[in-house]
């Protein structure tokens, strides 16, 4: 049996422009799943009204331990011992569950002084006690 030969020179040639346009379309239904996925969630809040806001006096004054060059610890401005200043917090904290310890340290402090400190005060008060920069 006789086959015939085919002259196959040239190469097949591959169109790209409709792969491109199918690729394309492929993408923009995938950008426009996501989009439709990640949707901002609506959270209504009720408001008060202006005349209905009461101002009510801060529970407490605000627990600042300063801590001179010397080393020496002041509550409010006041000269405190260590232990006075463990047993103030743990009455202060909770009283008023809203407010926080601030530790404001001399700039002549070392460092280690001021973090073991602030480490020997966040034993009492955990996550409310912070440290604080002044100017």
């Amino acid at each position: 049996m006789r086959f015939k030969q085919r002259k196959t020179a040239q190469l097949p040639e591959v169109d790209l422009i409709p792969m491109l346009n199918v690729m394309m379309g492929i993408l923009a239904f995938f950008v426009m799943i996501t989009m439709t996925l990640s949707n901002e969630q609506l959270l209504e809040v009720q408001l008060p009204n202006k005349q209905a806001v009461a101002v009510e006096p801060s529970l407490a004054e605000p627990f600042i331990v300063e801590i001179d060059a010397q080393g020496k610890l002041l509550l409010n401005n006041q000269l405190i011992e260590k232990d006075q200043l463990e047993a103030q917090m743990e009455f202060y904290l909770p009283q008023s569950p809203e407010n926080t310890v601030f530790i404001l340290p001399n700039r002549q402090l070392a460092y280690e002084q001021v973090i073991q400190f602030l480490a020997e005060m966040r034993k009492i008060g955990g996550d409310r006690v912070s440290l604080a920069i002044s100017e």
